[in-house]
């Protein structure tokens, strides 16, 4: 496959897909289930190829990660083509606005002279925040609120430290990782303490402290979880595997011999794998 930037190969591509998408749509001879969808309808497979394009990379594929990003630029051209229809915006405009944004937000890039090349990584994240920040409250649209814009679609746990950075902005957060920790604790005392009718919130108390620590020690909490995901379940098949070699019944082991297992399986690792 050929792989690089070569104009006319990009512009080629991308119009025969933004016409693949035409024809799906196309109220004469189009995809019944392609014309049938909204942009509600949508939206959830929006969302679940963006995991598969992590869960893709998290593989270390490259080819998975290629198709992967075809099926998300996929849903990009959807959306586009809806609003297209709707003579609200179309896939050049999508690509105009971020290409504008991308362009306002980077003066160490794409500014004078005088300004490119300068900033720390902290200073420019600090500067792309205030960007978003004064980009909010131009929008009428929007209430007046440091977590206006905070999607409801993203997962919680991301959610939970995005809501957390935006409260920091001005001033609600925890001075350092140390006062969250504390928090944490105190948390779990809450939730050893809570009668049942309570132990749902107090538990998503506790969440919100991890996920927020998590933030102040520089970690993704969402990619924290996915990797322990992972771990987890590459290291229970791995102990159904050693059973099934054994003949053994896993409903009958006991605690000690999962355990036995499970130790087993951690040592038997390659070195880096955590």
């Amino acid at each position: 496959m050929s792989v690089g930037n070569d104009e006319a190969r990009v512009r080629d591509a991308m119009l025969r897909l933004l016409e693949v998408m035409r024809r799906l749509r196309d109220p004469d001879g189009g995809c019944p289930w392609d014309r049938e969808q909204t942009f509600a309808s949508i939206a959830p497979y929006t969302i679940e190829e963006s995991y598969e394009v992590a869960d893709a990379i998290a593989r270390g594929q490259p080819d998975d990660i290629e198709a992967e990003l075809g099926d998300l630029l996929f849903q990009v051209v959807f959306h586009a083509q809806m609003g297209q229809e709707r003579g609200w915006f179309d896939f050049a405009s999508v690509a105009d606005a971020i290409s504008d944004k991308l362009t306002v937000r980077h003066p160490h890039v794409f500014g004078p002279a005088s300004e490119r090349g300068k900033g720390s990584t902290a200073e420019l994240n600090r500067a792309w925040e205030d960007h978003k920040a004064r980009d909010r409250a131009a929008r009428a649209d929007l209430p007046s609120s440091e977590l206006a814009d905070v999607p409801l679609a993203l997962p919680a746990l991301a959610r939970a430290a995005k809501l957390g950075k935006r409260a920091g902005r001005v001033g609600f957060d925890w001075p350092d990782a140390t006062g969250v920790r504390d928090k944490i604790e105190e948390e779990l005392r809450e939730v050893a303490a809570a009668r049942d009718e309570e132990r749902a919130g107090e538990l998503g108390d506790l969440l919100f402290a991890v996920a927020n620590w998590s933030r102040h020690l520089g970690t993704d909490p969402e990619e924290a979880l996915r990797l322990a995901n992972a771990k987890f379940e590459r290291r229970f098949r791995a102990m159904e595997d050693l059973a099934r070699r054994r003949s053994l019944v896993l409903k009958s082991l006991d605690a000690a011999s999962w355990d036995a297992l499970w130790n087993e399986v951690k040592r038997a690792e390659k070195p880096g794998e955590s």
